[in-house]
């Protein structure tokens, strides 16, 4: 199409010549010098950008270069050469996952519907208590007590796993006499409430398939319950005064203003949150589950990544471990997606 100078020009009468539109002008010369811009503001703020590079280098050495290796999932499974240079080999490992005749898929969806429900019960029982641990510390009006209370709850989260799992083994250990060990704490006191038998405390409670998601789930919590709380303390502080007061004078209560102001107030961090923990729903830690279960729990322990760290390191096969794993990933973008999209829809708050 041929364009005319009336597209882009302006026509001045009093000259009768045609000359370029300020607005225009001032569009021209952003885009023209664009990039300088964009140098001169990483120049002014060259400290926080330097800051970005730890994280940048994280995420190419932990999640993009990794990426490479998931062609392991489709390759001929040999050691000897690199991914690039193996032969392909199709879908066979995710046909052996899926539907193979041995215990390998058997163990497989065993393992896939134990992660499935340690992250479902860390879901239902997990998400709401840093949610009620925020709202415990917006009624506490003593900063210092509310300091006190804020750092024992946020000490279990900076302690690493080794150490936490080792002291649920303590609470929990078997009884030994050759050893001179009685059994954990919690064990005993279970026993004494006779909420579990003299035989089953002596065994040890990690020891029995039965108990070792409630192990799980109340040990994350004590875990990450404080910290995770942050957050959503964070969002009730920023709420306004007035909308307290405005509830107090309609007479509404302690227990009324958290579910008239608090709440909805708090809504929006509350979706996006949940939103978050959907898309993590199947990225069950494997340290923790390694360090806590034994051959003993499989049967409710053994996870997509204890199942992949298994086979892939002890027993050899990379390709199956791979597609156990890039099945167990691709889940959870679906589960990320089909929440933020019911989210988006029912209130109009989303994460992207």
């Amino acid at each position: 199409m041929k364009m005319k100078a009336d597209d882009y020009l302006v026509y001045d009468a009093g000259t009768g010549k045609y000359k370029e539109d300020a607005e225009q002008a001032v569009r021209d010369d952003v885009e023209k010098h664009y990039w300088l811009n964009v140098g001169r503001a990483v120049l002014k703020d060259w400290r926080l950008y330097l800051m970005l590079i730890p994280m940048i280098l994280v995420f190419l050495f932990w999640r993009y270069f990794p990426m490479y290796e998931l062609l392991g999932c489709f390759k001929v499974d040999d050691s000897t050469l690199d991914v690039a240079d193996q032969l392909y080999a199709g879908f066979s490992y995710f046909k052996d996952l899926f539907v193979g005749n041995s215990s390998l898929s058997t163990e497989f969806w065993a393992a896939f519907r134990n992660t499935f429900l340690l992250s479902f019960y860390g879901l239902c029982f997990g998400f709401p208590m840093p949610i009620i641990v925020a709202l415990f510390f917006n009624e506490i009006r003593s900063n210092i007590v509310r300091s006190v209370f804020q750092v024992i709850t946020y000490l279990p989260k900076f302690m690493s796993t080794v150490v936490m799992t080792s002291l649920v083994t303590m609470l929990v250990r078997q009884a030994s006499p050759i050893a001179g060990m009685e059994m954990g704490v919690i064990s005993r006191f279970l026993v004494e409430l006779g909420l579990i038998s003299q035989e089953v405390g002596n065994a040890g409670l990690l020891n029995d398939p039965g108990f070792f998601r409630a192990i799980y789930q109340i040990s994350g919590i004590w875990e990450g319950a404080g910290y995770d709380s942050i957050v959503f303390f964070a969002a009730i502080i920023a709420i306004s005064p007035t909308s307290y007061e405005a509830a107090q004078i309609d007479g509404a209560g302690k227990m009324a203003q958290m579910k008239y102001v608090v709440l909805p107030s708090i809504l929006s961090t509350i979706v996006i949150m949940l939103i978050n923990r959907i898309g993590s729903l199947l990225n069950v830690g494997y340290e923790k589950v390694l360090l806590l279960y034994n051959p003993n729990t499989y049967v409710t322990a053994d996870v997509v990544s204890t199942f992949a760290q298994r086979y892939g390191i002890a027993d050899g096969l990379v390709g199956i471990a791979s597609a156990a794993e890039m099945l167990n990933n691709i889940v959870g973008m679906m589960l990320v997606i089909a929440a933020n999209t019911i989210a988006r829809k029912a209130s109009d708050v989303s994460l992207y």
